[in-house]
């Protein structure tokens, strides 16, 4: 079958998780005998309106369309509104001579879905649409706009016809499954559809950006976050947890990302004098699995105030070197039962500060159970979040779809 995949931002420049897994996806599809293009915008100037290249053998339709991240957040609803527009005058006459037999879009964001409505009416039988983040409802939650507002509104709408050109809608754990049935008791057809990895290790053999000998970190304990810097993450969690940890020398915390709230890292690190933190900007997918061999431990944070369940993305890539995992997320998320039960690392609800912190300590002074902990999350990862499972998932609702 041929399958159209539609993540938002795409390898070799992209930082997102997201953009990995599908590259992941993408060659396990053709690994399984079928032929996977990627759609995905430019995120900025294109000399031509439709531009393909192939990375690793995957076929990659890049369609002009204006930057999405680093420009504030007007900028960009316009930009990703702009989306299936810039996608459909891109690829209307392409696709006839390529037709698709299925596609799976990725959320967020939410403006594929009149691209994806288009494909359901003209140009194949089955969308399959993988659904992350229950946008713009967090952002409600959060406060950042005011629910039944006119921009609520107007998101709502894109939100909407999202789901409505999906066949299927999979969401990351039981509880989001649940949680979605509750605010969108229209639409029953959803499953558990988990994140995913590639699970081979990365090498250390061709290893080239050295993080200790660069910042000198070479006998230090490094806790490390790494992807979205945002209010969903919510920062000040982590950041009360650097600046507790201040009298530990052992103990360095190294930051990796891009999103809304960097500015705020920046802030506290020199108004609270964080000498135990170092922040990097994005780097390459390559220079980030580098640097998850250099670490000890992977942190993760969501805000206290989701409603949603979210897995993040980022800790595939710790499981995937078996890294122990800490952090604390929204009352309810099944992660911390997940974590916890499986000795994968350790999680708790957000704001449970000192618990963090014995937790954090521990960790810092016993490398042993470090590595325990580590070496259960691979199997985890080995067990519940392998992207062959995902694929065989996926391939089996096309499947019985077309049918």
């Amino acid at each position: 079958m041929r399958i159209a995949l539609f993540p938002d931002d795409y390898l070799p420049s992209s930082t997102l998780v997201h953009a990995k897994m599908f590259h992941d996806l993408a060659l396990e599809l053709k690994l399984c005998g079928h032929d996977p293009i990627i759609i995905t915008p430019s995120h900025g100037p294109q000399k031509e309106r439709l531009e393909i290249e192939f990375i690793d053998g995957i076929e990659v339709w890049r369609f002009r369309n204006p930057p999405m991240r680093g420009v504030g957040k007007l900028k960009r609803a316009l930009s990703e509104t702009l989306i299936s527009f810039n996608a459909y005058l891109a690829i209307k006459k392409k696709i006839m001579d390529k037709p698709v037999d299925a596609c799976i879009n990725y959320s967020p964001t939410i403006f594929f879905g009149p691209l994806l409505l288009w494909f359901k009416k003209k140009h194949c039988t089955y969308n399959y649409l993988i659904l992350r983040d229950m946008f713009p409802q967090w952002i409600i939650d959060e406060g950042l706009i005011k629910g039944g507002s006119l921009i609520a509104k107007y998101f709502q709408l894109f939100e909407t016809l999202n789901y409505r050109s999906s066949d299927k809608i999979g969401l990351m754990s039981d509880a989001n499954v649940k949680y979605f049935s509750k605010v969108q008791p229209r639409y029953s057809n959803t499953e558990v559809l988990r994140n995913w990895a590639d699970i081979k290790p990365y090498s250390t053999s061709e290893l080239v950006k050295g993080i200790r000998c660069e910042y000198q970190l070479e006998d230090k304990c490094i806790f490390f976050y790494g992807g979205n810097i945002g209010h969903a993450q919510d920062m000040n969690n982590l950041l009360r947890l650097v600046e507790s940890m201040k009298c530990y020398q052992q103990a360095h915390f190294l930051f990796v990302g891009q999103g809304d709230e960097v500015e705020l890292v920046k802030t506290m690190k020199t108004e609270r004098g964080l000498d135990n933190l170092t922040f990097l900007s994005s780097v390459s997918q390559d220079e980030f699995k580098q640097l998850l061999t250099q670490v000890d431990v992977g942190l993760f944070s969501l805000a206290a105030s989701h409603k949603a369940h979210n897995f993040p993305g980022k800790l595939l890539g710790y499981m995937v070197q078996s890294l122990p995992i800490l952090g604390s997320v929204n009352p309810g998320n099944d992660l911390i039962d997940l974590i916890n039960e499986k000795e994968a690392g350790i999680a708790f609800v957000n704001g449970e500060d000192d618990e963090l912190l014995k937790s954090a300590v521990k960790l810092l002074n016993n490398e042993t159970e470090r590595r325990r902990l580590g070496s259960n999350a691979y199997k985890v990862l080995t067990n519940h979040f392998s992207v062959q499972s995902v694929a065989k998932q996926l391939i089996r609702h096309i499947a019985l779809g077309k049918n």
